[in-house]
């Protein structure tokens, strides 16, 4: 967006709002809205606190009250026109008196989809949408790619060496990055509604994968472990970390019953998954977890993790900390696992951003993929 013009420069701001609900609105998208006086005043600020809170147009109506009536509302995303946690947007804009809504995108969630602009123009407000697309995309990659998708967004996350290894030939990998890098990766996790690792990370390093930053997170993503044939030890700390029932064991149909019994018992929620050679199948999980409304998913591994997702077309982004370190070794293990591909077959990337984390880097980019029908 360019600095001049006032239709960008709001719908900046309305962007700077909708961040301040990063990590706390799932399942819904984070939205920030501006309310313009025809005079070109700010009357009405506002932004989606969290789910079953008003969204950010109530909000922003609500702070300008009768100055409302013949302004101008920003808004990052399409206003809603359905009856969900709250009630629909797109009347309360109507009702307010606005007489014009910029947009930077539609909502793809097929309950919304354009009919909230739809209800707008019927009402006789002009609708401008585009304004601020792509920064809006970039914000609510994660909503916006589960619902055009029908599942949860994922983001492959992991620590490695810079060539490439996330353990050494003995399988240590604590800590491989430093201490920024892995605060960041908590905050990864706060953004995230579920954590996903295998079963040898489990029985390797009893993690916890819960957020751990500054202050108590008043979120907690599932915590969930792929794990065929039900081995999850009942101590597993990723059980007692938080609420059991956020620990999500995934396991075959094939699983033995005593130990589905037993991690039942523990207070784990255990689901019974379609199997693809001889494991998990990864689209039934996501399936699974779309329907307990996971909107964005971060895989943590290991590497053979990691090169199940990516084999199956299942990894949207990549957030890779690089620390300043060589190990080498054909045993050490690789941040990508499985059989491998030919060159002409490399998953692709683009749109990369790198940031400074210390004394390590962190790479995020997006998985390029063909246009369907291409």
């Amino acid at each position: 967006m360019t600095e001049g013009d006032p239709a960008e420069r709001f719908m900046r701001r309305a962007l700077e709002l909708a961040e301040r609900g990063r990590g706390l609105t799932s399942p819904n998208p984070m939205v920030g809205a501006v309310v313009v006086a025809p005079g070109g005043e700010v009357v009405g600020e506002g932004f989606h606190a969290r789910a079953g809170e008003p969204h950010a147009e109530i909000e922003a109506l609500g702070a300008a009250g009768t100055r409302a009536r013949g302004a101008t509302l920003y808004v990052t995303l399409e206003p809603c026109s359905h009856q969900g946690r709250t009630p629909p947007c797109s009347r309360a804009v109507i009702d307010a008196g606005v007489a014009r809504v910029v947009a930077a995108v539609g909502d793809p969630n097929p309950l919304v989809s354009g009919r909230g602009f739809a209800e707008l123009r019927g009402a006789g407000i002009a609708v401008v949408t585009g304004v601020g697309a792509a920064e809006s995309e970039r914000q609510n990659r994660a909503f916006l790619t589960a619902m055009r998708e029908r599942r949860p967004h994922v983001t492959l996350k992991a620590g490695m060496t810079l060539d490439g290894k996330i353990a050494d030939l003995h399988g240590a990998s604590r800590w491989i990055t430093g201490e920024p890098a892995r605060r960041h990766a908590h905050r990864l996790r706060s953004e995230s509604d579920a954590i996903v690792v295998g079963i040898g990370t489990v029985l390797r390093d009893d993690p916890e994968l819960t957020v751990r930053l500054g202050q108590p997170w008043p979120r907690e993503p599932l915590r969930v472990v792929l794990d065929t044939g039900a081995r999850t030890p009942v101590g597993a700390r990723l059980i007692q970390a938080g609420r059991p029932s956020c620990a999500l064991i995934a396991v075959g149909a094939e699983a033995p019953e005593s130990r589905v019994r037993e991690l039942a018992a523990s207070g784990a929620t255990v689901v019974s998954c379609r199997t693809r050679d001889g494991r998990v199948d990864l689209g039934a999980l996501l399936a699974e977890l779309f329907a307990r409304e996971v909107r964005a998913v971060l895989v943590e591994g290991g590497g053979e993790v990691h090169g199940a997702f990516l084999d199956a077309g299942l990894v949207d982004r990549v957030a890779l900390f690089a620390a300043p370190l060589l190990l080498g070794g054909r045993r050490a293990t690789p941040v990508v696992g499985g059989a491998g591909r030919e060159l002409k077959s490399a998953v692709r990337l683009g749109g990369f951003a790198v940031t400074t984390m210390g004394d390590d880097l962190l790479i995020e980019a997006d998985v390029v993929r063909e246009p369907r029908g291409a």
